[in-house]
């Protein structure tokens, strides 16, 4: 009897795995996917239209702020800090890693000032500056956990937050744009792999 009972229980334990291992991928679906992200469009730096699910996240290891070009508090601290991170980053940037800076300011941001702005931070491959329609804009910061509602309340309407993802994994980590660039190129380079 118990040897027709281990029967039992290995049968239904491998029973139990095939059916874990059928529907395991369907838990694993990425949430943060196409139908998470809107495929908005936006304009970079150089007067390209891109779209930002199926062109910048789709497939990607990202690493997105927000800033606005005429910000006297933390966007200028946010871009060095970045610029640093490029930097550590190395040749990764542009092929395991992309940066977009979103401008929050769309009306005075055109693509030129950001690539006047880019320029001037002596900003690498890689690495691009978005501007677009507000509600575009305004819309694909939320997707991102980049707005939240006491941000229009602080002194230049947005935290200096630095949103870090992996598009295929659907992992994403919100980290400071002002932490020191080499404890966030180890954080990114741990969360990345």
């Amino acid at each position: 009897m118990r040897v027709s009972n281990r029967g039992s229980i290995t049968t239904a334990l491998l029973a139990g795995t095939v059916v874990f291992l059928h529907i395991g991928p369907a838990f694993a679906a990425n949430r943060w996917g196409a139908d998470y992200f809107p495929n908005v469009s936006l304009t970079t730096q150089d007067g390209t239209t891109v779209r930002l699910y199926d062109d910048l996240l789709k497939g990607k290891s990202v690493a997105i702020n927000v800033m606005y070009t005429s910000c006297k508090d933390e966007c200028p601290l946010e871009t060095a800090r970045l610029v640093q991170l490029q930097r550590l980053l190395g040749e990764r940037m542009g092929k395991d890693i992309f940066f977009y800076s979103i401008t929050i300011d769309p009306k005075r941001d055109t693509p030129e000032v950001l690539k006047a702005y880019a320029q001037k931070y002596g900003v690498g491959p890689g690495w691009l500056f978005l501007t677009g329609k507000e509600e575009d804009i305004k819309l694909a910061t939320k997707k991102l956990g980049l707005s939240r509602v006491r941000d229009s309340a602080s002194k230049d309407g947005h935290g200096a937050s630095l949103m870090v993802g992996n598009e295929p994994g659907g992992l994403w980590m919100r980290n400071s744009a002002v932490d020191t660039p080499h404890f966030l190129a180890t954080t990114i380079g741990n969360f990345l792999g």
